[in-house]
């Protein structure tokens, strides 16, 4: 069995700590709070050839976030109290990773530390719009109130997510298969016909000619270029990891032609209600602006907010450093600016993500409908043209025969 190193609390509320043997850390938990300890931490001891990972991976779908959010606020609402209805949902729950985390939350909880702050120590679960929420609800008495908004907001960003896994999935696969249509054409067919053709003695075509050097390029130099497309591919995901290649990245793809405009509206679709959902659960405006900046996921929208934060700091309205930004449209600061003005910051802000949100739809929609028959048509004239540049010398050869009789 596995040796595994605790912290816990006694009865006087003295830390103490020891290892011991047990099957798993659940067993072991419950063998500590049998001897009155409170748990405050498990972590298994690795021997020097060991090669167990320890505790499990927290990868956590945002479905089951949205779920577990939306139970804990329906419970809480309930009047079941928060150890009780953590301790529920860590009994039900499959995901490991997940399990583990909320196991440690409990145990936190139960020695006396704010639910925010037991929360905060799983950043990869539990990220820092969620903890602040909290925070607020706990501070605000309102945590049943503040996880129901949370829910919502993660059942909107869920639906985002997949209306845009939606307008991409098609084109890609699309692509993939014109690719490797074409490669297995020109690698392995049009060989087959060059032979033929030589054999015979027949006179190319120019476009044959052309097709037939390309397929010899892509025959013997292939693995020179599929080497050279690693290569590329590698070099602008290392790229993508500095400040600069992720600045310049985020640049490109907001301004690339008919998914920039897509883009851009997620961003701002996300961006508002992000800062809508943290304002109206009480979260300040400067401590907002940080965690909409840090989780806006495009390094622009993040630098135009940090510039946004320092004026907000000098006293400066909202709107405008917002309004020197490109990435942000007049229609966006105008609203914002009113709201400021009105006092309404938080339902315009939600007003403005709500459109965005429409935007969003309509133009996946119409992406859809355009991308299929653009798709087809690009397939159809790849494929096309390299079967009439195959058949020309054959229909010449076969007109050559029928002038000879």
């Amino acid at each position: 069995m596995p040796t595994y190193k605790y912290i816990a609390r006694d009865d006087s509320g003295q830390e103490v700590s020891g290892s011991k043997e047990s099957k798993n850390r659940d067993q072991l938990a419950g063998e500590l709070r049998k001897e009155g300890l409170q748990v405050l931490d498990i972590q298994e001891q690795k021997g020097f050839f060991s090669l167990s990972l320890g505790k499990p991976s927290a990868s956590v779908k945002l479905e089951e976030m949205v779920i577990f959010t939306r139970q804990m606020s329906t419970m809480i609402s309930a009047g079941i109290p928060l150890l009780e209805a953590l301790e529920i949902l860590e009994e039900q729950q499959e995901n490991k990773g997940f399990k583990y985390a909320l196991g440690d939350v409990v145990d936190r909880v139960r020695a006396g530390s704010d639910f925010s702050a037991a929360l905060a120590q799983h950043p990869k679960i539990f990220v820092k719009i969620y903890v602040s929420m909290v925070k607020a609800g706990e501070a605000s008495g309102q945590l049943d109130v503040i996880l129901s908004r949370l829910a919502e907001y993660q059942e909107a960003t869920a639906k985002l997510i997949r209306e845009i896994k939606s307008a991409m999935t098609y084109p890609c696969i699309s692509l993939t298969l014109i690719f490797a249509i074409t490669g297995f054409l020109m690698v392995y067919i049009i060989p087959q016909f060059k032979e033929i053709f030589t054999s015979l003695g027949i006179e190319l075509p120019p476009i044959t000619a052309m097709l037939m050097a390309i397929s010899d390029f892509l025959v013997n130099s292939g693995h020179w270029i599929l080497l050279g497309i690693i290569g590329m591919i590698f070099g602008i995901v290392m790229y993508s990891k500095t400040p600069l290649g992720r600045s310049h990245l985020d640049y490109i793809k907001l301004k690339m032609p008919v998914f920039g405009d897509l883009f851009q509206k997620v961003a701002l679709s996300r961006f508002s209600r992000t800062f809508s959902t943290l304002i109206r659960s009480g979260v300040p405006i400067l401590g907002a602006l940080e965690i909409v900046g840090a989780t806006s996921g495009n390094v622009l929208l993040e630098k135009a907010l940090q510039v946004a934060m320092q004026s907000v700091k000098e006293g400066e309205p909202l709107a405008e450093p917002l309004s020197q930004f490109w990435v942000f449209p007049p229609m966006v600061t105008r609203m914002v600016a009113i709201g400021e003005r009105s006092g309404a910051l938080e339902a315009l802000l939600e007003k403005i993500s709500e459109f965005y949100d429409d935007q969003v739809e309509a133009a996946v929609e119409t992406l859809t409908s355009l991308i299929e028959p653009i798709m087809i048509g690009v397939m159809g004239f790849v494929v096309g043209g390299i079967v009439l540049a195959v058949f020309m010398p054959i229909f010449k050869l076969q007109a050559q025969l029928a002038g000879g009789n």
